[in-house]
């Protein structure tokens, strides 16, 4: 059994059938950094192994963010995300735990979603989110990407004009813009985002775990393929994580100021 009370990252609760995993790290933003990932997986894979457990929600802590992606302060301060269980950064294991677990995942999108968080949310089964929330990519500004699940999948969602658009442009877009396009279910008053999400629970705990299981599968086969691109991205990501360009892109961010790519425009 996993043992919570040594988790720093994340919380676990299991309410009437419903388990609530939160960041909990506020003060980043919620952003993740290696041990957040970790305890991530372990908490999902908790939820997928409980008989108490028939949905799952993922939300961030406190009312400003949900996700802010991958912690851009930790990669500037020791290069990488934090050490790690295994001793590699997991995302891709959170990623496929979040389309395998068998049970319908509903992200409660409590505020900023961008980035890592924005590709999060998608991956989830179901979105509902505060009308506070804010969405949108991060990735050319700092100097990363996601590719596999985090575009193919996403033109999926929204289409291939504006999944370019998200990409390209990094813009922020509201709930209401949100939902849309298709990037959300329901859009909802921020304090009534978690009773909303209880009723959608409440519903799917109605109905059979086996058949949600299947369809679930069925519905995730037709993009599989994604996670293998998503493989070779992360490996190509690793190698562009130690080049000038991205290391201007995460400077600049962490200066808070405006990324200068024109040297590398060449190449």
């Amino acid at each position: 059994m996993t043992d919570f009370s040594d988790f720093t990252d994340v919380t676990y609760e299991v309410d009437n059938g419903l388990a609530w995993i939160t960041i909990n790290r506020p003060d980043r933003y919620n952003a993740f950094r290696a041990r957040t990932v970790d305890e991530l997986v372990k908490a999902f894979k908790h939820a997928w192994a409980s008989s108490d457990v028939g949905a799952i929600a993922l939300t961030g802590a406190g009312d400003k963010a949900f996700c802010a992606g991958g912690d851009q302060k930790q990669r500037m301060e020791t290069g990488d995300y934090g050490p790690s269980d295994s001793g590699l950064f997991e995302v891709e294991a959170l990623h496929r735990v979040l389309r395998d677990v068998s049970k319908p995942v509903i992200a409660a999108v409590n505020g900023v979603a961008v980035g890592g968080g924005h590709v999060l949310h998608l991956l989830c089964d179901l979105s509902i989110a505060a009308d506070t929330a804010i969405f949108g990519q991060n990735g050319p500004r700092v100097g990363s990407f996601d590719a596999g699940l985090g575009t193919g999948y996403l033109a999926r969602a929204v289409g291939e004009k504006r999944a370019r658009e998200i990409w390209f442009l990094c813009r922020r877009y509201s709930a209401e813009q949100a939902l849309d396009w298709g990037l959300v279910n329901k859009v909802v008053p921020a304090d009534q985002l978690r009773a909303e999400v209880r009723a959608w629970a409440d519903e799917i705990l109605l109905l059979s775990p086996f058949t949600l299981k299947v369809l679930k599968q069925s519905l995730n086969a037709d993009s599989e393929h994604f996670i293998a691109q998503g493989a070779m991205a992360i490996s190509t990501l690793k190698v562009f994580g130690e080049s000038e360009e991205a290391k201007e892109g995460i400077t600049a961010f962490n200066e808070k100021r405006k990324p200068d790519f024109s040297k590398y425009r060449g190449n």
